[in-house]
């Protein structure tokens, strides 16, 4: 994991659970990173579905960093 990734876990989890309950992807970019998708559709787009698949790594096999990284 990156100290970007460190530092934004709340967000990823947010964005898991927005995913997981189901939400529009336009409405989650806006609420989570504050991009109006109506403007600027392709950034929002990729804001959203690249920090989604770190998202879902870092609950996959990224969160293994932070129990081995000493506080």
């Amino acid at each position: 994991m990156t100290d970007y990734d460190r530092a934004h876990i709340k967000l990823y989890a947010r964005l898991l659970d927005a995913s997981a309950d189901g939400a529009d992807w336009q409405e989650a970019v806006s609420v989570l990173f504050g991009i109006d998708p109506v403007r600027e559709p392709e950034r929002a787009r990729h804001v959203h579905d690249s920090h989604l698949v770190r998202a879902q790594w870092i609950a996959s096999s990224g969160y293994k960093d932070l129990l081995q990284r000493p506080s």
